[in-house]
């Protein structure tokens, strides 16, 4: 038995050393050829060994791993290897080709005969051993195939547009979350969803995201639960929608056969009539402390705790109100079944006053039927044929006295429903106007406002606001989007306020950091401290909050002293490194810099005129910063591999940071990094090209495109990115580049998926994870915002990527009033191409006004106006420039 172990070991030994031995052995080879050569160059081989380089027919000098050309003709070296890993997994073979200009690198495992390595953007061609072509062969036999990249394809099909693209992504159903706005007492309700218990309906209060625990449930979430009709069956015959389309009030119909049941729903006050002068709020910090994710020192939780019970145990509930119309729709008498409010823990129902109650003071519900008490937990009742009947519950936040019951039971419905109605319309009348010709976007325009609004926290009506990201407490970065919106429709009190939240947290240090250990924050909220600048020219909270901005910028600065190693030397040298999500990758990232640097970037400009001596040495330290992340990108991005793209070129790819080898997704290091339900978070969602995003790569150099073709071929779908996709910055590359139809593409493959269809309610993952997610849903606004009107230097640019359809006959765009870099700017533009001409008005008038105003004009068939009036016309863009604008200019567009 040992004699036979033994053996098969010293046999299994022996294959090892002569698979070794014959590694050692065999010659591999492949040839480089190049449209216009190098001068010189090296090759450099990782899991491998350079044999021989060869001259591949030209003229070229060779010396060990050192190559360099003598006369300017077409021409490449052969590369020869004798230890070569092509095996899949990591460690393979890769190989650095430096040189003076366009250095790149290789897998040796994907040098095939049909599919050679061309790049076209580097005047190269890396071929097998067999083929001999020269460059243009290559070049010409590519070009032959006809082949498109994802990107190209789209811009020969048709215009994405909803109706498109609704069938082919995903279609997800949200919880609703109803509330007041300012204050952290929640209700989410799930109608019919299957996360509903036995698939029925479930009221949820919170406290933020924080379920109400209750003694009487022993201190285990709180949930109720009612049902209507019949029960659970195999129709689909429920349907829910918003107030106008965007009020949180929600409304939901559910079909049983001949009965149908109406319910309206929403949250107000269980005394007061609710008014923007009767809403208090809650304090910033408690609202901070039951939200997910946060971080507070020891100062902040005693500070917190102060404010707790005035929160928690407040005089007056928030109330949610609901109110269900049965009708029987059918032509004989029909019966209808419906079940109130209910506990899985022990209470008991008063039939005589329509109370269920965990203790006599402690009163949960009160349930009506036509205006009386509600006769039985469980009813059914026969209505004839166009009979209704009417069914009411008010559910407060948290259990109150008989008293306050009896005096709740008292409000009118129909009161407390026109008066949360003005109470939200008042809040869309405050702000800026944006009208679109589709009333999906327009209504999810005006729903993602109040859905922002809903759950920014904070004490009435000057206190510090937190503007929470659906269940998370504020980031720095998911954040912003939240408040430049608010900036952008003018709600520049709200947006400062928001702005106190990171400055109010700011570590003694300078440092900024709210939420689960992110090191991203302060980059981020310096850089949107900047925006709101912008937008506003507020320099006198500036100047209020200059010490604080100092602190912060002082405090990026000695951190990326700290890394002003000469061992990191373009690998890092002068970058910081932390994590920037939830993975906890701790390296030199391009996004943690590229923040950090727009954030003191901007604060150079704002100090500029309050403070010139400070903003010289920020604006000096900020160039030095840029400079030496583009010095560890580039350098990152020459010694990452290559990879095809649809059309049969290749491209260059860059890692998510500076100690990396290529995208990590592509495996070439042994590890595991699958989260968030993807294997794209690190190149697709946090890598490189934010760099392009904060202005450390500007948006027309080939290295961003570059990132805009690996992002596009490797890591999006249906234009889109995986898992949790506003994270992906190429949208704004799109725009910025003027790409319409990709923009689109992205636009609505990507809302449509991840919106609720009814409500319009954000997930933050298309796999259903996390409700009311505002970052998400605050960048879909800011995207719209981006489609409808976008800064660039002097110029303000209208409409640059609206869909064509929206210039259809009859069909206006409206702006009024909202904010931009210039100031205010108002638009209309109106199509009447039945009668043959597209008119525009724009404002945008004060002492910011641009200098330039381009707006694109996409004519419904594509043609181009005979005359035009107002403005120089470009055909290929379709846009009309104003220049030299005065602030008011009229644009007439005639056509055939």
């Amino acid at each position: 038995m040992i004699f036979n172990v033994l053996k098969i070991v010293m046999g299994f030994a022996m294959s090892v050393f002569c698979a070794s031995l014959q590694a050692q052995e065999v010659k591999h080879s492949v040839h480089l050829v190049w449209k216009k050569q190098p001068v010189k160059g090296t090759v450099d081989v990782e899991n491998g060994r350079l044999k021989n380089i060869m001259s591949y027919p030209g003229h070229v000098k060779l010396k060990a791993n050192h190559f360099s050309f003598t006369k300017t003709e077409a021409a490449g070296i052969t590369i020869e290897l004798d230890q070569v890993n092509n095996e899949p997994g990591p460690g393979a073979t890769l190989i650095h080709v430096q040189t003076s200009q366009n250095p790149f690198s290789f897998l040796w495992r994907d040098v095939k005969s049909a599919f050679p390595i061309f790049l076209p953007e580097l005047g190269v061609a890396v071929l097998h051993e067999e083929d001999r072509r020269t460059y243009e062969a290559v070049a010409d036999d590519i070009a032959s195939r006809h082949l498109k990249t994802k990107v190209q394809a789209i811009e020969l099909a048709e215009e994405a547009s909803f109706l498109a693209v609704e069938k082919k992504v995903r279609s997800l159903k949200a919880p609703t979350w109803l509330g007041i706005s300012r204050d952290f007492r929640i209700f989410e309700i799930n109608q019919n969803l299957t996360d509903a218990q036995g698939g029925g309906n479930t009221i949820s209060p919170k406290h933020a995201v924080s379920p109400l625990r209750l003694a009487e449930t022993k201190n285990a979430p709180v949930s109720y639960f009612y049902t209507l009709g019949r029960g659970i069956g195999p129709l689909e015959n429920t349907a829910r929608y918003l107030e106008n389309g965007s009020l949180p009030i929600l409304h939901s119909i559910l079909r049983d056969d001949d009965i149908t049941y109406h319910s309206t729903s929403f949250v107000a006050l269980e005394q007061q009539i609710l008014d923007a002068a009767n809403v208090k709020g809650t304090y910033f910090l408690v609202a901070d402390q039951y939200s997910a994710g946060h971080m507070l020192n020891k100062s902040q939780e005693e500070e917190a705790k102060q404010h707790a019970d005035a929160a928690l145990n407040s005089t007056e509930e928030t109330v949610y109100f609901q109110q269900t119309e049965i009708v029987n729709t059918g032509k004989v008498p029909r019966y209808a079944w419906f079940m109130n409010p209910r506990s899985n823990y022990p209470y008991t129902y008063d039939a005589k006053t329509g109370y269920s109650a965990y203790a006599d003071n402690r009163i949960f519900c009160i349930a009506k039927l036509n205006g009386l008490p509600f006769p039985n937990q469980e009813m059914a009742i026969l209505l004839q044929p166009g009979e209704k009947a009417t069914f009411e519950f008010y559910i407060p936040h948290s259990p109150i006295s008989a008293q306050r019951a009896a005096d709740l039971s008292k409000q009118s419905f129909a009161a407390e429903y026109i008066a949360t109605k003005q109470y939200w319309v008042k809040k869309l009348d405050n702000a800026a106007k944006i009208q679109v010709p589709e009333k999906r976007v327009n209504d999810m325009i005006q729903a993602g406002l109040l859905h922002l609004d809903l759950i920014t926290y904070g004490n009435e009506p000057k206190g510090t606001l937190a503007p929470n990201i659906g269940v998370y407490s504020p980031i720095g970065t998911e954040s912003a989007p939240i408040i430049q919106f608010y900036a952008s429709m003018g709600l520049s009190d709200i947006a400062k306020r928001s702005l106190n939240y990171f400055l109010d947290k700011q570590h003694d240090n300078g440092f900024i950091q709210n939420f689960n250990g992110y090191m991203v924050e302060t980059g981020a909220a310096l850089w949107t401290i900047g925006e709101y600048y912008r937008y506003t020219g507020d320099e006198e909270w500036i100047r209020n909050i200059l010490p604080k901005l100092i602190k912060s910028c002082n405090f990026l600065i000695d951190w990326r002293n700290q890394n002003k190693i000469d061992s990191l030397k373009n690998k890092g040298y002068g970058m910081i490194s932390g994590k920037v999500a939830d993975p906890e990758d701790h390296f030199h990232q391009f996004m943690l810099n590229g923040y950090a640097y727009m954030g003191l970037s901007r604060m150079a400009e704002i100090l500029a005129r309050i403070d010139p001596m400070t903003a010289k040495k920020l604006a000096k330290e900020a160039r030095e910063w840029r400079a030496d992340i583009r010095a560890s990108f580039f350098q990152s991005m020459s010694r990452s591999p290559v990879v095809p793209l649809g059309d049969g070129t290749w491209c260059q790819t860059a890692p998510p940071w500076a100690e990396g080898t290529g995208p990590r997704a592509l495996y070439l290091k042994k590890e595991n990094f699958w989260s968030h339900g993807t294997f794209t978070v690190p190149d697709g969602l946090l890598g490189p090209l934010y760099l392009v995003f904060c202005e450390v790569l500007d948006v027309g150099e080939p290295a961003a495109s570059a990132l805009l073709h690996v992002h596009s071929e490797l890591f999006l779908q249906g234009n889109s990115m995986f898992s949790q996709p506003y994270y992906s910055r190429h949208n704004w590359l799109q725009v910025k580049r003027g790409m319409v139809k990709p923009f689109l593409d992205t636009y609505y493959h990507t809302f449509a998926g991840l919106a609720d269809r009814e409500t319009y309610t954000f997930w933050e993952h298309f796999h259903q994870v996390s409700p009311h997610k505002t970052h998400e849903e605050a960048w879909f606004l800011m995207e719209t915002r981006w489609m409808l009107y976008l800064e660039q230097g002097d110029t303000l640019q209208l409409l640059k990527t609206i869909p064509r359809a929206w210039m259809e006959a009859g069909k206006e765009v409206v702006l009024s009033d909202v904010q931009s870099y210039f100031g205010k700017v108002s638009l209309r533009i109106s199509s009447n191409v039945g009668r043959g001409y597209i008119e525009a008005d724009v404002v945008c008038q004060g002492d910011r006004k641009p200098g330039t105003v381009t707006i694109r004009v996409p004519h419904p068939a594509r043609q181009v106006p005979l005359k035009v009036t107002g403005g120089k016309y470009d055909p290929e863009t379709e846009t009309v420039t104003l220049h030299s604008f005065s602030g008011k200019a009229h644009v007439r567009l005639e056509y055939q």
